[in-house]
């Protein structure tokens, strides 16, 4: 049972990885990847030297960590806000509605954004309302990362309750009994009993999420921002895009994805150790 999915991940996880000595070699598509000649640490030293890089990163990094504090909480609220719903009709109404946006496509979602940002959008109608100036908010690089955080956190949020739903679906109902003999109150309840409960999941969901800082959604960046917003919106993968897709920089590129992975590995690495020491939770 278990070998069908150990061979996909060999084939598409582990056999690719013999590309990535193309990032310590000149490549040339003619002598092929065992041919190309030896170039050393020439391309992450490139990276390190590009006037550019340092941007990148603090983009990246920013947009990840906010990503991280304002994200993460996000499904676990809704999840335990959920779990007080008594009416399973309505329930199940709303939490259709809040997973219906993770299966729009992103390129609807952004479309949706720009109609709602522009001179004439719902934004503006709102801010008109105050007596303010129109915003040109996909134009202005102090409102980028707040659209593309709060889009990630509308499109993800319902989705993202399943696993904290799963969890408190396995609470004794007798606990609540209890504690409402007790005269425990709502709040105690969730500290007390429904936290326990999703204390592990958290944690590893937690890890998982460090390890991904500097995993922004490439695809969600390059349709939101513009060259007035890349001052802060310029992140690590459109910066690969452009360098590799476009300027097909391959070797350059595949370093920087290559130091991309050895920092994410270190990250998830130094999270889940972190982890078992403070709460006995952890990956391995």
């Amino acid at each position: 049972m278990v070998l069908p999915g150990f061979l996909i991940v060999l084939v598409f996880s582990y056999f690719p990885m013999y590309g990535i000595q193309i990032a310590f070699k000149k490549y040339s598509a003619v002598r092929g990847i065992w041919g190309s000649e030896w170039v050393g640490l020439k391309y992450f030293i490139m990276f390190y030297k590009d006037p550019t890089a340092l941007r990148v990163l603090k983009n990246t990094l920013l947009l990840g960590i906010y990503s991280l504090l304002w994200g993460f909480p996000a499904p676990i609220i809704l999840a335990l806000l959920f779990n007080e719903i008594k009416n399973s009709v309505f329930k199940k109404v709303v939490q259709t509605i809040s997973y219906l946006p993770h299966f729009i496509s992103t390129v609807i979602i952004i479309g949706i954004v720009r109609t709602f940002t522009e001179r004439e959008g719902l934004f503006n109608k709102i801010v008109s309302l105050f007596g303010a100036d129109p915003i040109v908010f996909l134009s202005e690089p102090s409102w980028f990362r707040t659209l593309f955080i709060s889009t990630n956190i509308w499109q993800g949020i319902g989705f993202g309750t399943i696993l904290y739903l799963a969890a408190l679906s396995g609470v004794d109902p007798t606990l609540y009994d209890v504690a409402n003999i007790d005269g425990a109150s709502r709040w105690r309840k969730v500290l007390n009993i429904n936290w326990p409960h999703i204390k592990s999941t958290t944690i590893i969901l937690l890890i998982f999420s460090v390890s991904g800082i500097l995993g922004t959604d490439f695809q969600k960046v390059l349709l939101l921002y513009s060259p007035d917003t890349y001052e802060v919106a310029d992140v690590l993968g459109t910066f690969l895009y452009r360098e590799g897709i476009i300027g097909a920089r391959f070797e350059y590129t595949t370093a920087i994805g290559l130091f991309q992975s050895v920092v994410a590995f270190i990250l998830l690495v130094g999270a889940n150790l972190i982890s078992r020491k403070v709460s006995e939770t952890s990956l391995w």
